[in-house]
């Protein structure tokens, strides 16, 4: 057995490097930049080729200046290669051949290297004097390349070099020193002097802690009973302590600032047609409001601006708007000497610019201004703010005049010059020949041939304006002017100028809409030209509009519209071409007689009226509207006139009746009008005849007369709830308690959905003294009358006024989530069941719940009026008023507001606006007006009755 040792057991030959066979010469790291370690030299690679050929049996290799062979070698076994590293041809002979190619290949690749090296470094020199200029070409770029590399490795060594003192230091760190190494994390001092001052967070502390501290070490010298708390030691139990005024204070401050809030985004701006999410003239006014003083800017903000202003200017000097803001900043900032000086420096920058010669003009005094000016127009000739601003620098007439000839040699079709130099002359007729001077060189501005048409005679201006409609035919102002012109001269009749103006107009295709021809006519209207307003409106209001649209409509909505903007010739002009065209249209007649009655002379709505009987005979309304404005102008035998023509239009009309009726009962004729309530009732039996009748017969205070036809109407009626409440109701009023029951049982069977029929019953009861068959009564009505307001509100009255609040409380509570959008529940809850520090809160989610309604506006008015603040009461019941003009307790309480903080003169503009509006509902109004020892009452004494019966 061979002692040879196992391939795996042997040791590796000298100067070997694995994978240099395959070309493996070292390995790669991110912290090293370069071979790990260097490939074999070369006497390795020669003693590893002779070693090779000794083995193969073959004559050492000249190739590489491999050496002979030398007698004392070691075994060649040693250095045999285990893994056949010296390639794919091993196995092969090493012959002469093989030597002569590697000693070829040698040569080319020294070859190869001496011209590498040659190109390298090349330095030319010149031979002597006497002969020829030669190149010499010296190799030394080895040692220089070799001293190159050494200086760039001294200058940017390796990581593991610049830290290999540092690793032979670490010999020296103890396990305690390691062990007191920090955690890896920022540690710069930025970050670590704010996490410090993270750390470092104080408090104030508040002065019930202070105030517990103190008081915890003293005595309490006073005495207290058991069981009877201390309010101080309450509060400072867990050492606190609480202001509940400021608290409330604090509450008010919000709740008041909501209120404003759910006021502004519903009520009278969706009523009034101008509900906006944004008022844009508000806006405006309270940015002009907020603008500061110098002494009031933030300094810190100011040279915040001025540096982002700076960064712009030095970006592009040739912008002028940076300019002026760099100086309008120092302005602000109170530096006026700085920001004339910035905006000079934009002058020059920008010498072509307007905005910045404006700028500084308005920067400077007057003497400078005017050297300022100069110079910008000198820059700028053509430009017409600058030559009007140089005008107004001059305070002399004369030298405005000279400026401005100057600039209309410079610019003379400037239209704002020539109207600048017109208005300076005081001479009309010098004002007259610049005028027509300017035509001459303008023939197409509109503005001067109007200005030159009014300044000549009638006769020249009708010449002027012919001339001016030559040259502009598409102008309709030429038009308007001229059909002034006209009416000025008492020609408006004879010459229709606006006919011949449409036909013009519409053969260049110039026509206006017609909403831009109804803002013409108000303006006519404006500077007191009637007729023209009207000639537009008749000439031009069916432009466009085709039989198949809704004309009526439209026509009616642009009376609005006119009418809300105070232009009531232009509203009673448009009426009048509508009832041209829809003559028997009754809703046009009403609407008309409605403007002329709020905005015209008695007269004019005579006339009205007239034609529309005639034209709507039919229409009882306008037959009583008619003789209703006879009877108020104390013409009362033409109301009885009018009267009689409607009942032979209207025969047996009932509402025609009555109101001969009411006529003659206002006149004191109770004879006549009894008799014509006789015939009413034979001729045209209604239940509402019966109604009037019986309440007339009330009113005189006959009560068998009343209920003798109060039953006979029964009989006929059944079903007529009123006649069940009147019975009732005098049968009260004679305190006969049991027959009035009677009544209004039979009333409630009869009429189970008649709301006021079954309060009447319940307030019966509970003035009997039976409260709990006045509850019975409500209940039954709610069964009958489900989700009523007013059935649920009197529940909680009755339980209110007995005393019981606490049922009165569950009852709303139901009553809220069956109608949660009654103003009058919310309004009964707020003011009723409610602490008055409650009602804010309350009125607040009511008015996010219920929206628009006037009782609760009413509530909320009340709430402000009782803490004092007059003005947001008085703001929230004129919101009512507009809301619903009809509730007369809103009237009510405005007024008795009124008495108390109001002025004479504004006690007496509502009381004016009241009886036009004459309101007729409202749970004191109804029961005050219809009350019948207060007939005949007009609308005024009403209003005073229903103050004194407010609480």
């Amino acid at each position: 057995m061979s002692g040879r040792k196992d391939f795996l057991s042997q040791a590796a030959p000298e100067n070997y490097v694995a994978g240099l066979g395959r070309g493996a010469t070292g390995f790669m790291t991110r912290s090293d930049l370069g071979p790990a370690r260097e490939g074999p030299s070369e006497e390795q690679i020669k003693e590893a080729l002779a070693k090779r050929a000794a083995q193969l049996g073959a004559a050492p290799p000249t190739a590489y200046g491999a050496p002979e062979k030398k007698d004392d070698d070691d075994d060649d076994d040693r250095y045999q290669d285990p893994e056949n590293e010296v390639g794919l041809f091993a196995t092969g002979a090493y012959d002469k051949d093989d030597d002569e190619a590697d000693r070829i290949y040698q040569e080319v690749d020294e070859r190869m290297d001496r011209r590498r090296k040659t190109r390298r470094l090349v330095i030319p020199f010149t031979a002597p004097p006497l002969q020829k200029d030669i190149w010499f070409i010296i190799f030394f770029g080895e040692a220089r390349e070799k001293k190159e590399r050494e200086e760039y490795e001294r200058n940017n060594p390796k990581i593991q070099q610049q830290f290999v003192d540092l690793k032979r230091a670490l010999v020296t760190v103890s396990d305690e020193d390691w062990a007191s190494l920090p955690e890896v994390g920022d540690l710069t001092g930025k970050n670590r002097r704010a996490k410090q001052n993270l750390r470092q967070k104080f408090y104030a502390v508040p002065d019930s802690v202070i105030a517990g501290a103190r008081d915890s070490t003293q005595f309490e010298t006073s005495v207290m009973d058991e069981g009877v708390p201390n309010a101080s030691s309450a509060d400072n139990v867990d050492g606190t302590m609480t202001n509940f005024a400021d608290i409330g204070a604090a509450r008010d401050k919000v709740l008041k600032v909501r209120l404003d809030q759910a006021a502004a985004g519903s009520g009278t701006d969706s009523v009034m047609g101008s509900a906006t999410n944004i008022d844009p003239k508000g806006y405006l006014t309270s940015l002009s409001k907020s603008e500061l003083k110098a002494g009031e800017v933030e300094v810190g903000d100011v040279k915040r601006v001025r540096l982002l202003l700076e960064s712009v200017i030095k970006t592009n000097r040739g912008h002028a708007p940076g300019w002026i803001a760099a100086a309008r900043l120092e302005e602000v900032a109170g530096k006026i000497v700085a920001a004339r000086n910035v905006i000079a420096r934009g002058c020059e920058y920008c010498p072509k610019s307007e905005d910045a010669w404006l700028e500084n003009i308005r920067l400077n005094e007057n003497h400078n201004a005017k050297i300022i000016a100069a110079n910008a127009i000198k820059n700028n000739e053509h430009s017409v703010r600058l030559w009007i601003e140089a005008m107004k620098l001059e305070h002399d007439p004369r030298a405005k005049k000279r400026v401005i000839r100057h600039a209309l040699d410079h610019i003379p079709q400037s239209v704002v010059l020539w109207k600048e130099a017109v208005n300076l002359e005081e001479n009309p007729d010098d004002a007259r020949l610049l005028l027509a001077k300017a035509v001459e060189i303008i023939p197409l501005s509109v503005e001067l041939w109007l200005a030159l048409a009014r300044l000549e005679t009638f006769e020249n201006a009708q010449a002027v304006l012919n001339k001016a409609r030559k040259a502009v035919p598409a102008s309709h102002e030429i038009w308007i002017a001229a059909a002034r012109l006209q009416e000025q001269m008492g020609n408006a009749g004879k010459v229709n100028v606006m006919r011949r103006a449409v036909q013009a107009l519409a053969k260049e295709s110039a026509m206006l809409k017609r909403e831009e021809w109804i803002t013409e006519a108000e303006k006519c209207e404006e500077e007191g030209a009637i007729l023209t307003c009207g000639a537009i409106i008749r000439e031009t209001l069916g432009w466009s509009l085709d039989e198949d649209d809704d004309r009526k409509e439209i026509w009616m909505e642009d009376a609005r519209a006119s009418t809300s903007r105070g232009k009531y010739e232009t509203a009673r002009a448009i009426y009048a071409y509508a009832l041209r065209v829809f003559i028997n249209k009754k809703s046009i007649w009403l609407a008309a007689a409605d403007l002329e009655k709020n905005h015209g002379p008695k007269e004019a709505l005579w006339q009205l009226l007239e034609k529309a009987v005639e034209a709507c005979p039919q229409s009882e309304v306008l037959w009583m509207m008619l003789a209703k404005e006879k009877w108020q102008a104390g013409e009362i035998d033409n109301a009885r006139i009018v009267l009689g023509k409607a009942f032979n239009q209207n025969p047996n009309n009932e509402d025609i009746w009555l109101a001969a009726v009411k006529l003659e009962a206002e006149n004191n004729q109770p004879e006549q009008a009894r008799e014509l309530l006789a015939t009413a009732r034979r001729e045209a039996g209604t239940d509402r005849v019966w109604i009037k009748s019986v309440a007339f017969e009330r009113q005189l205070g006959n009560a068998e007369a009343a209920l003798m036809l109060v039953n006979e109407g029964l009989q006929i009626y059944p079903k007529a709830d009123k006649l069940w409440m009147m019975k009732g109701q005098m049968y009260e009023a004679e305190n006969k308690l049991p027959q009035a029951r009677e009544a209004y049982g039979t009333g409630t069977r009869a009429c189970p959905k008649s709301v006021p029929l079954w309060l009447l019953a319940s307030r019966l009861e509970e003035k009997a003294g039976v409260v709990v068959k006045a509850r019975s009564v409500l209940d039954r009505a709610r069964l009958a009358v489900p989700k009523n307001a007013q059935l649920w509100t009197e529940s909680i009255r009755v339980e209110r006024r007995v005393g019981n609040i606490a049922q009165a409380k569950a009852l709303m509570a139901k009553a809220l989530q069956e109608v949660p959008n009654s103003g009058l529940l919310w309004s009964e809850s707020i003011w009723n069941l409610e602490a008055r520090t409650q009602r804010k809160p309350r009125s607040l989610e009511a008015i996010k719940k219920v929206d628009n309604d006037p009782i609760l506006f009413v509530t909320v008015a009340r709430i402000f009026w009782y803490e004092r603040r007059l003005d947001k009461a008085a703001n929230w019941f004129e919101k009512a008023i507009l809301l619903d003009a009809d509730l007369g307790d809103t009237w009510g309480w405005y007024y008795k507001f009124l008495l108390q903080h109001g002025t004479d003169e504004k006690r007496a503009d509502v009381l004016a606006k009241c009886v036009v509006s004459e309101p007729r509902h409202g749970e004191v109004w109804q029961a005050t007006a219809k009350d019948p020892q207060n007939a005949g009452r007009s609308v005024e004494e009403v209003l005073k009755m229903v103050v004194d019966k407010l609480e």
